[in-house]
């Protein structure tokens, strides 16, 4: 398997350290452009795109092998045994951060340090838990989706980036949304929307930054204050943003505190 064109595996930097950078549904590698730069002054950094999206290997999907989200945890679990030199940081945007945690728990040591991005283990409420939606608005988002995936792109991508100061994201991720494959996108939003990992991340214990937007459609704040109650390693870090891309909108901030998060822990 050539694991460069099956992920689309982008190399720069050099350093003590590899940062890991994986992007989030309906997304592709081209998000961490703000970001990514920063960090291959003084680590090497890897960027990728999931299997299904951006300029991935789209004859590499398998439904059967990615109908969970453990199909792309093997894979990242490859790409960082490939591609790492020394410790190996996962910086995760939304669904990424959990493949992070179960590519992390299904290879003990595989990771120094995470840094998840607007990060939920479950969209659902359930009970006391606050996922930010009710099973009857994920189904109808869902249906919704699978019915006219283009119409609920356009509705749903600016919803997501937030960010009304600057609608120009809100168009790129409509246009990122429409680039990638429906099928593919209907499947991987199934997978991730309806996916339940909250027993991963209470086992988790490799040391974990959760940056939350305190305005974030996708991942409510009481849903990092959650991650952060169950996971014993872990720091949570809000910022001031509407939205669930502050990789994008708020760059500034999110590198501050990862670059506060990492130096805290010699990485």
């Amino acid at each position: 398997m050539n694991l460069q064109k099956r992920n689309n595996i982008q190399v720069a930097g050099s350093g003590p350290a590899t940062i890991f950078f994986a992007h989030g549904f309906g997304c592709d590698q081209n998000m961490w452009r703000l970001l990514e730069p920063e960090y291959r002054k003084g680590y090497k950094t890897v960027l990728f795109d999931l299997v299904g999206s951006g300029g991935s290997d789209l004859a590499s999907f398998d439904p059967e092998k990615y109908s969970s989200l453990d199909g792309h945890a093997g894979d990242v679990a490859e790409i960082v045994k490939a591609y790492g030199e020394g410790p190996a940081v996962f910086v995760g945007h939304s669904v990424s951060a959990m493949i992070g945690v179960l590519a992390d728990l299904a290879n003990s040591g595989l990771f120094a340090a995470h840094a998840m991005v607007g990060p939920s283990p479950c969209y659902i409420n359930d009970g006391d838990y606050i996922g930010g939606f009710e099973k009857a608005d994920i189904d109808s988002l869902l249906h919704t989706l699978e019915s006219n995936y283009l119409g609920w792109s356009s509705t749903m991508a600016p919803a997501i980036m937030g960010a009304p100061d600057q609608p120009e994201l809100g168009v790129e991720l409509t246009n990122s949304f429409c680039r990638t494959d429906p099928d593919i996108a209907k499947h991987f939003a199934r997978v991730t929307f309806l996916s339940d990992h909250r027993a991963a991340v209470e086992k988790l214990q490799t040391p974990s930054l959760i940056l939350q937007c305190d305005d974030d459609l996708i991942a409510p704040v009481a849903v990092g204050e959650y991650m952060h109650k169950v996971m014993p390693n872990s720091v949570l870090k809000i910022i001031e943003n509407v939205g669930h891309c502050p990789h994008l909108s708020r760059p500034g901030p999110s590198s501050e505190a990862i670059d506060s998060f990492l130096s805290q822990r010699g990485l």
